[in-house]
């Protein structure tokens, strides 16, 4: 699925976003996620979507 941003700012804020919820994530794993790239990518692309996000 194609996703795009409309500027650095607004794909800035979805990284907050996703480094928010990431940190979420690592806290119920109990773990540093070292796959941290592709649950951010994953996380994004379902925020702009509007799918229900990765836990």
């Amino acid at each position: 699925m194609a996703t795009t941003y409309e500027s650095a700012p607004e794909l800035a804020e979805a990284l907050r976003r996703a480094a928010a919820a990431h940190g979420e994530h690592e806290k119920r794993i109990g773990e540093e996620d070292a796959n941290w790239p592709d649950w951010y990518a994953e996380y994004m692309v379902r925020e702009a979507a509007g799918e229900e996000l990765p836990q």
